[in-house]
């Protein structure tokens, strides 16, 4: 994939299949439709239940055909990829891993795609219960493991399909501080790409905290980044006209995208307005290897129900602005990767999707279309 011309990517959640263990923590049958389903409206004219559109309550393995509709869906309205959630939690486990092995061996799903390691622990507290129970632990245990899970994502690096920059498979990890040898985590990955042919992984960081990324290989530079990191910091909640507003939400609420830490101690959902936001959401890039993360709807009451952070007022219009903001900043910065990380395609329990709703239809995904159109002509 050229890192001249813009991209579009998208984070895609494969929860939509039951599997054993989340029958044993949230009741048998459960996926994300599950809570999408039982979504009430919290206040007037809250838009709940969210239900989808021409795509339905679809099953992933009951219904192998859907992702062959939704690249096709992506790719007619401008997304250029999907970035699916990959949970590996250690020593060989997996969890919701069946949709992506049945992408590689589909190639009717033609759309480019790439990985996100989202390494962290399950807790019941973000699905809103008061329980902080941890459901199951994420875990790094060293040099074989790492190996272990590199030689699993092999056969999909080297699929035509998957985006490769440089010769080098991108690879996004959620929390890449968390990885507490991770000077001995990307020597690992780096080494066994060369090895298979590759230059390198191409490594991305998407929820870094500060500016260091605490690497000991001499040869990585975590600040600069070299060709290697490019941090994607979702952008702190300070994107309000209001004083006193942004006051309560810079100390309730770590980013946008983030659900504030102190979800387990609230009583009444956080909302803010999108549509007042929205001019500010997009921050000056604070160096060469930033890629921007968009966003055109949050709303994860169906998860946390009064536990939760809604945006009121995302539309397709909002959404526009947003998205135009950020691809005009990025053609302010040329030198940085030519990439905007859409968040997300699918993540329906936390309102937070492209695919078409009864609501707007095709509306959210028409939004990139037209702005790639604007962007080519």
């Amino acid at each position: 994939m050229s890192k001249t011309q813009l991209k579009f990517l998208s984070y895609y959640l494969p929860q939509f299949h039951p599997i054993p263990e989340n029958d044993m923590w949230w009741g048998e049958g459960f996926t994300e439709w599950t809570n999408v389903k039982k979504a009430v409206p919290l206040f007037k004219n809250h838009y709940q239940p969210i239900i989808p559109g021409e795509l339905g309550y679809y099953d992933l393995l009951k219904q192998p055909e859907i992702q062959e509709k939704q690249a096709r869906l992506a790719l007619e309205n401008g997304v250029d990829g999907f970035i699916y959630y990959q949970y590996w939690f250690g020593e060989g486990k997996m969890l919701l891993e069946k949709p992506a092995e049945q992408m590689l061996e589909n190639k009717n799903i033609n759309i480019p795609f790439c990985f996100c390691w989202a390494n962290e622990t399950w807790k019941g507290i973000w699905h809103g219960l008061d329980n902080p129970e941890v459901l199951i632990e994420q875990t790094y245990n060293g040099e074989r493991d790492y190996e272990a899970y590199f030689n699993y994502l092999l056969p999909f690096f080297k699929d035509s399909r998957y985006i490769v920059v440089d010769n080098k498979p991108m690879f996004h990890v959620y929390k890449l501080n968390d990885i507490p040898d991770l000077d001995v985590f990307y020597k690992v990955f780096n080494h066994l790409a060369i090895k298979a042919g590759f230059d390198g992984i191409h490594l991305i960081s998407t929820a870094t905290k500060g500016d260091d990324l605490k690497l000991n290989n001499s040869n990585v530079d975590g600040q600069v980044g070299l060709d290697v990191f490019f941090k994607m910091r979702y952008k702190k909640a300070s994107c309000f006209p209001n004083k006193s507003f942004v006051g309560k939400v810079e100390t309730k609420l770590k980013s946008l995208l983030w659900p504030s830490r102190s979800i387990g101690e609230r009583t009444k959902p956080l909302i803010f307005d999108y549509e007042k936001g929205v001019s500010n959401f997009i921050i000056k890039f604070p160096n060469k290897k930033y890629i921007p993360c968009v966003f055109p709807n949050w709303d994860n009451s169906a998860r946390s129900g009064k536990k939760s952070l809604i945006f009121k007022n995302a539309t397709p219009i909002t959404w526009k602005v947003h998205l135009e903001a950020a691809v005009n900043e990025l053609k302010n910065n040329p030198d940085n990767p030519q990439f905007v990380v859409i968040k997300s395609w699918n993540e329906w329990a936390e309102g937070n999707y492209l695919e078409p709703d009864e609501k707007f239809g095709l509306q959210w995904l028409k939004v990139i279309k037209e702005v790639k159109e604007k962007l080519n002509s």
